[in-house]
């Protein structure tokens, strides 16, 4: 079946008439205008809407033009799932799905629109082999009722765009303008990294005049201000610290707004500060001062900001300040007394170091509600490695995977960072495991349960279990093969255990992948990484696998490719399928959680029975075994 581009419009004031115009007639499956539904998760987006799905697009300021990416699939190698719980027949869905070093890619292209023609063009954008393309919509606070942001705007003038693109390998993103009315392309800042390049949206001030640029190019993230051509003006921020992202730009006082963490000593690093800063880097000051971590939001003038705030373990607050800092009126507070009246205990933030000895890591601890410290408890690490993220909670809000609620069956569960984790601290921290994308941030949660247990006499380093979700279902199965001695069970759920078969995006950036020019000027890429299959031999603790089978994000391959080797080894381990799940476990969840439950409190409670702690048959109402609650 075509694809097509339809634009519809009012025809004027007074009659409201909607009038549709085809713009486009060759688009094909997988070279589609707009998002097509024919990647990853794409049985999901076709149930929601499978005859029209509307065009992601940016618009010129003055409405003539608009611009859009547009992205050629059909080479991509296919993959496949088999729905086995679908009526009737079992059916097949097939995407697109392109996998570390595979030489064929998708291949990005920005189409400019010419809204009162009717035409449009394919801009020549190209920089490098197999590159990636940004387009970066302007800032807006205006949102529709779908939230959605309207109008979006692209980032620029009626006769300029600014967008990135990226190369293959992830070491070189250029940010550039496109002038739209004679189509050059000109490369403004370039970054380049001998590991993968982050950026962000970058600020403009006075229509472009000058460019605020993030960049990690001295280790940590920081501002930078650029003048329009691209020429480096003078670092504005600097320090051991990460700033996040730019909240606003006052240009007539020439002031910038944003977040930033890691600078307030005595605070956990990963607390985010509102702070105010002079173009030419003087006058920064914090705004939202406390030993919490701020969410704010700030109204388009800059002169007021609303602040919310909270830890783990303390209830959130809401209240206006200015932009000097100053408390303009309380809001709210979270009454979170009829919680704390059933029972609840808050989880308790701690810090050890990392293997290392020298580098300060986080967590948080869950401890059962009836806590006695004059018992010895079983320990559970909840894991993800990142490194786009560590899975440790910094705020008040719902615990990650239900590690407070697994902690009531008579555990001590906790959640810790480790380097390579978070990106929100230096450039070194969050590269660590750069090439070593399978053990690099196992020592670290070996030696944080080490040093609860010499800290804490209530928690019994000889039973440790450990479990996650995804990048934690391979965390998990790493450190069994790894420290089989130390970790006695883990449970992992939905793992990316031979991620030379997961998405290439994230393997190939986290990861490294090679790029080999050869000497005709042909470009390839390589790419090798250890696995958790290749370890099967050293289990020797209490594992258990599981995957929905049609996870469409981590293909349940890599589950079963692990559990073919532990067989081959001649392991004992449990491998559960949860049928028609995909990657998140959906109705199934509760089900996969007692299980999880189950398999812990056999291997680190001994509680073989099982009746009196946890029950699946409760999940809906049903008996439980042996006729008991």
């Amino acid at each position: 079946m075509d694809k097509a581009n339809y634009l519809k419009a009012v025809k004027n004031e007074e009659d409201s008439t909607i009038v549709e115009h085809q713009l486009t007639k060759d688009g094909v499956k997988f070279y589609a205008y707009g998002n097509d539904g024919d990647g990853e998760n794409n049985e999901e987006v076709l149930k929601k809407d499978k005859k029209r799905r509307r065009a992601y697009v940016l618009w010129s300021p003055d409405a003539r033009y608009f611009v859009m990416n547009r992205q050629d699939s059909r080479k991509v190698k296919d993959l496949w799932v088999l729905n086995n719980t679908a009526a009737g027949r079992p059916t097949l869905e097939t995407y697109k799905y392109q996998m570390p070093g595979e030489k064929e890619a998708p291949i990005d292209e920005i189409l400019l629109f010419n809204f009162a023609a009717k035409t449009y063009k394919k801009l020549d954008v190209a920089a490098f082999k197999d590159q990636s393309v940004s387009l970066w919509q302007a800032p807006s606070l205006v949102k529709d009722r779908d939230n959605e942001f309207r109008p979006s705007i692209w980032l620029g003038n009626n006769s300029k765009i600014y967008f990135s693109r990226t190369s293959r390998d992830l070491k070189r993103v250029d940010i550039c303008t496109i002038d739209i009315n004679t189509e050059k392309v000109s490369p403004l800042i370039d970054e380049r990294f001998n590991t993968y390049v982050e950026i962000n949206r970058p600020g403009l001030v006075k229509d472009g005049q000058e460019i605020i640029h993030w960049s990690e190019r001295d280790g940590w993230a920081h501002f930078y201000l650029f003048d329009g051509s691209g020429k480096l003006k003078n670092q504005i921020t600097k320090g051991a610290f990460h700033c996040e992202s730019i909240v606003n730009i006052d240009e007539k006082n020439r002031v910038l707004y944003f977040t930033a963490n890691g600078r307030e000593a005595g605070e956990d690093p990963y607390y985010q500060h509102l702070y105010r800063i002079n173009f030419d880097g003087s006058g920064m000051k914090l705004l939202n001062p406390g030993n919490f971590d701020h969410a704010v939001s700030m109204n388009d003038e800059a002169r007021y900001f609303v602040n919310n705030f909270s830890r783990v373990n303390t209830a959130p607050k809401a209240m206006v300040m200015d932009n000097k800092g100053n408390p303009v009126m309380n809001l709210e507070t979270a009454d979170l007394s009829l919680l704390l009246a059933s029972g609840y205990k808050f989880p308790e933030p701690f810090k050890v170091k990392a293997d290392d000895g020298v580098t300060d890591i986080y967590g948080v601890m869950y401890k059962p509600f009836d806590f006695d410290p004059n018992k010895k408890y079983p320990i559970i690490e909840y894991v993800y490695p990142g490194p786009q993220t560590e899975a440790v909670n910094k705020a008040f809000t719902k615990s990650m995977d239900n590690t407070d609620r697994l902690a009531q069956l008579g555990y001590i569960v906790v959640s810790v960072g480790n380097r390579g984790g978070n990106p929100a601290r230096s450039k070194w921290y969050h590269t660590f495991g750069y090439g070593n994308l399978r053990d690099y941030g196992l020592a670290d949660k070996k030696a944080a349960v080490e040093q609860l247990a010499a800290r804490h006499a209530f928690i019994d380093a000889s039973r440790v279990g450990i479990t996650g979700h995804s990048g934690g279902g391979f965390m998990s199965t790493a450190a069994m093969l790894v420290y089989p001695g130390f970790f006695k069970a883990a449970v992992s759920k939905a793992g990316n255990h031979d991620n030379s078969i997961y998405n290439r995006w994230w393997s190939e950036k986290h990861h490294g992948v090679k790029e080999v020019i050869d000497a005709k000027g042909d470009t390839t890429f390589t790419y090798s990484i250890d696995k958790n299959p290749e370890l099967a031999g050293n289990l020797k603790g209490h594992l258990m696998i599981m995957t929905g089978d049609i996870d469409n994000n981590v293909h349940p391959a890599n589950t079963i490719r692990l559990a073919n080797e532990l067989m081959k080894a001649g392991k004992r381990f449990e491998f559960v399928i949860l049928p028609g799940q995909r990657h998140g476990f959906g109705d199934l969840t509760e089900y996969a959680f007692w299980k999880l439950a189950d398999h812990f409190n056999k291997y680190l409670i001994g509680d073989f029975d099982n009746s009196d702690k946890v029950d699946i048959t409760e999940i809906d109402g049903e008996k439980p075994r042996n006729g008991k609650k």
